[in-house]
């Protein structure tokens, strides 16, 4: 989906991405560290992020770091990890004001990349590793933070339908890292991998807002250059495995309303040239108010509390939510298999499919109308290699037809089934 005045660049260690857009008072800048997913080193890459944030060798504590950030007009730098397909990408993110709009006329841009450099280049260091107070500080946090899901019996349920569906699969890996990882990291073993994070990772960089592209160039090799490292693609391609029988699951914990999460197998993947038409399937079957799953499986039958779908786009996943009470449960997922089977039987309106593609539309629109929100499709197409002007993606999706959104219902395979329940609940 590129914007049309997008310019990508090729540069040492990096690949610029420059945005320019009078829309917006920030300039936004996002670093993006892409690897494949491995389970070895994925608990020190969770943890990394977090201690990059708070300390540099130019502001060596925690206050006077985040002083530095203030004193440039209240810059905002935020960081997350995510799973894209088998990758595993660490985001960076910075909001600056345009200097444009102050009254001074501060190099703020400069300033904030100087330290944005900092937080990725010149973390504070203590011999062959970082802080260890501040190391020891954030591994409690993170500990804190995994113990935590189960705390959250829907991201809970969602994760152990990954690790049952993906077994064996790198999707199948936690962003978050794993707890039994926590106590033997050490500030030299985190100093170590970060530095193999530095030089091996594929690095996109992204600029948006009212800027000058020659500036932003001469600023961004300053601070962004990587001497020893390629823009080599470290792309680990997502395994499709093929389903030969449906797995189910269930798991009893102290829970009073149970979670009933499905993972289909969609075989589609963003870029696919049906992926459109996953998109119009998804917003039919259950990724709208209006959908099957929302009108028959909770309101209907007033069998859910939430009932919901969503795919996984450069995994080819289709997952349900739902979350029900535990005696209800063989009848709630035999509505919900029969929501599936009603699509695959092209069970829905011309009408449904048309208001359907304005929902998508409008969905995509909103999301181009934020920074951070065109960066992220940018970057989904940048990885994907099916990169297109917004305006012919729109044109995609109004061309799909109620045949479409049928072909691809009988494309999708039922996998897993999982089922979280009360330790005296029905199955």
């Amino acid at each position: 989906m590129k914007i049309k005045e997008e310019v990508l660049l090729e540069k040492q260690g990096y690949r610029l991405h420059i945005l320019p857009s009078k829309k917006y008072k920030t300039i936004s800048i996002v670093a993006k560290f892409k690897t494949p997913l491995r389970r070895e080193g994925i608990t020190e890459r969770a943890l990394l992020p977090h201690v990059l944030q708070k300390a540099t060798n130019n502001h060596p504590n925690v206050r006077e770091f985040q002083s530095s950030f203030e004193n440039l007009y209240g810059t905002v730098l935020s960081s997350d990890g995510t799973k894209k397909g088998e990758n595993h990408v660490i985001s960076f993110r910075m909001e600056v004001v345009n200097e444009a709009y102050l009254n001074d006329q501060e190099p703020i841009l400069e300033e904030a990349l100087k330290l944005f450099n900092e937080v990725l280049y010149a973390p504070k260091v203590e011999g062959e590793g970082f802080d260890s107070s501040i190391v020891e500080r954030e591994k409690q946090t993170l500990e804190q933070k995994i113990t935590s899901v189960k705390d959250d019996k829907m991201s809970y349920a969602n994760m152990r339908l990954m690790d049952h569906m993906c077994k064996d699969e790198p999707y199948s890996l936690h962003v978050s890292g794993y707890q039994e990882d926590i106590s033997s990291i050490t500030p030299e073993s985190l100093y170590t991998y970060y530095r193999s994070m530095i030089k091996n990772d594929l690095l996109d960089v992204y600029v948006i807002g009212d800027i000058d592209q020659a500036e932003i160039e001469k600023m961004t090799d300053q601070y962004f250059i990587r001497e020893n490292s390629s823009n080599q693609d470290n792309d680990q391609v997502s395994t499709s495995k093929d389903v030969q029988e449906v797995n189910e699951v269930v798991e009893r914990e102290e829970v009073n309303q149970g979670k009933l999460h499905i993972g289909y197998r969609t075989y589609t993947k963003f870029g696919d040239s049906d992926y459109y038409a996953l998109q119009i399937f998804n917003g039919l079957f259950g990724g709208f108010p209006s959908s099957k799953l929302f009108m028959n499986v909770r309101e209907k039958h007033s069998l859910a509390y939430y009932a919901a779908s969503r795919f996984e786009s450069h995994k080819g996943l289709l997952l349900v939510f739902s979350g029900v009470d535990p005696k209800d449960y063989q009848q709630a997922k035999s509505i919900i298999l029969e929501q599936m089977d009603a699509m695959q039987d092209g069970d829905f309106t011309e009408e449904q499919v048309e208001e359907t593609k304005e929902q998508v539309i409008h969905q995509l629109q909103e999301t181009m109308d934020n920074a951070n929100g065109i960066i992220e499709v940018l970057y989904h197409q940048m990885i994907s290699g099916a990169e297109m002007p917004v305006n012919d993606l729109i044109e995609q999706i109004r061309k799909v037809t109620k045949q479409d959104v049928v072909a691809i219902a009988n494309k999708i395979k039922l996998d897993t089934i999982y089922f979280l329940t009360s330790l005296e609940g029905g199955e």
